[in-house]
């Protein structure tokens, strides 16, 4: 199942302009990073090892200017940001859910325009959710190995995210299984109710065991705030 999809145009290598530019975008924001975050870190991960290391700063500065919504001037990293595709070349990156685990499927391309059109990917992100991309996509510059499960859990960096995350699970069903509702059961106020209950007896001062309590409770947590909140 497809889960989010970036498109990436850039200019051939034998172009002496280079050029970027942002094509198909599916990029689910929620619950933070979403599958969306998930596919724009994954990106960079996948093809930072091959940028210039005298670059790395620059980017770096980058996201940081984007996640606040400044105006960058053109180029960077060697590359110009336009509208304009024609004569461009798409690449497609894609993040899959097989119903066991998240597959990255990443396109062909130079490594520069493909990490930079994921980063101006994010900057078109919503401001309640840019800076989860963001996030994200400097945790994928830092990640060097395999680009697999232990990546999604990197990148989200939170062990219930990584949960419905790294299976491929809508997160709103795993909120429900988490706290034993069925879809017909996430009113608000049975939600609260059955949050609290289950609190309670994770607790280990009610019985629950020490060593999963801590994270059961960040799991109920989670779970709430995904059902209360998106």
């Amino acid at each position: 199942m497809l889960l989010a999809e970036l498109e990436v145009f850039q200019s051939r290598p034998i172009a002496p302009t280079r050029r970027v530019a942002i094509g198909l975008t599916v990029l689910p924001t929620s619950p933070a990073p979403g599958f969306g975050g998930l596919l724009l870190g994954g990106i960079v991960a996948g093809f930072v090892p091959d940028i210039d290391p005298d670059l790395l700063d620059d980017l770096t500065a980058l996201t940081r200017q984007l996640e606040a919504g400044q105006r960058i001037p053109q180029p960077r990293l060697r590359h110009r940001l336009q509208d304009d595709r024609i004569g461009l070349t798409s690449h497609r990156h894609r993040l899959i859910g097989t119903g066991e685990e998240l597959v990255f499927e990443l396109g062909q391309g130079a490594p520069e325009p493909n990490v930079l059109g994921a980063v101006y990917a994010a900057a078109r992100i919503d401001i309640e959710h840019r800076s989860a991309m963001f996030t994200a996509i400097r945790r994928g510059l830092r990640w060097r190995g395999e680009i697999g499960p232990r990546l999604v859990e990197h990148l989200s960096d939170s062990r219930p995210t990584a949960a419905w995350a790294t299976h491929g699970y809508d997160p709103v069903i795993w909120a429900l299984g988490i706290l034993g509702l069925g879809s017909e059961g996430s009113e608000r106020d049975q939600v609260q109710y059955r949050f609290r209950e289950l609190l309670r007896a994770a607790h280990p001062d009610h019985g629950g065991a020490i060593d999963a309590a801590a994270q059961r409770i960040t799991d109920l947590t989670e779970a709430r705030r995904i059902l209360l909140h998106g």
